[in-house]
């Protein structure tokens, strides 16, 4: 689907629940701008007003918007299943997603090559405790804190995670916390069964986060 830079790409905005859902598109090309809240939000996704659908095996990458470029969710929850955030800018916070009271799950999420002019190049994350489980987060930019996740007021919990190579740093604290277990996280991080070691994925610069054979990561999960 593509947005032909006119705005969000998808936008949930009636109370949708896990029944309505979105699955096997390519979400591209979606530019949020304006002055008034949320038109400058969510240039692929915007979630608000209490829509948390499903999301599943969706592409998302190619958009643009000042807050969340990817997905942008206010006071909705959606849940992500093999979904890919991928080449998204934000002018703002929250290069692949922008989360506010968000407490959903993202299983078999990749997010990568997201930059933030701001903070949170992966994700930001804003008074949400979500789930991650096998989610790999990689090669994501921001400006200023949390390459890979900034939490405000924030408590994500992380499951056989990779988080590896996204700059100023993975995971930034401005307040809330992290808690990690069987996850490779680079810069190390404390939780029982986390690694801190090249994860050796088969083609990062092409998109490729399947890991090699050697990789440090395999049999290193919660099983």
């Amino acid at each position: 689907i593509d947005g032909n830079q006119s705005g969000s790409v998808v936008t949930f905005e009636n109370g949708e629940n896990e029944t309505a859902v979105l699955s096997r598109f390519t979400i591209t090309n979606g530019y949020a701008q304006g002055n008034n809240w949320p038109n400058f939000c969510g240039g692929g996704i915007l979630c608000y007003n209490n829509s948390s659908p499903s999301l599943v095996s969706v592409t998302i990458t190619g958009n643009s918007a000042t807050e969340g470029s990817g997905l942008y969710c206010y006071q909705s929850s959606p849940s992500l299943v093999n979904v890919t955030i991928t080449g998204n800018s934000a002018e703002g916070d929250g290069g692949g997603i922008w989360c506010y009271d968000f407490s959903s799950s993202l299983v078999n999420v990749t997010i990568s090559d997201n930059t933030a002019s701001d903070e949170g190049g992966g994700i930001y994350f804003y008074g949400s405790n979500p789930s991650l489980v096998n989610v790999t987060i990689s090669g994501n930019t921001a400006a200023y804190n949390g390459g890979s996740i900034h939490c405000r007021e924030a408590s994500p919990s992380l499951v056989n995670c990779i988080l590896w190579n996204d700059s100023p740093q993975q995971i930034y604290i401005q307040s809330g916390s992290v808690a990690a277990t069987y996850s490779n996280i680079q810069e190390g991080w404390e939780g029982e069964g986390n690694i801190d070691a090249d994860p050796l994925f088969v083609d990062e610069d092409n998109g490729d986060f399947n890991l090699q054979s050697t990789s440090p990561c395999i049999d290193a999960g919660d099983p």
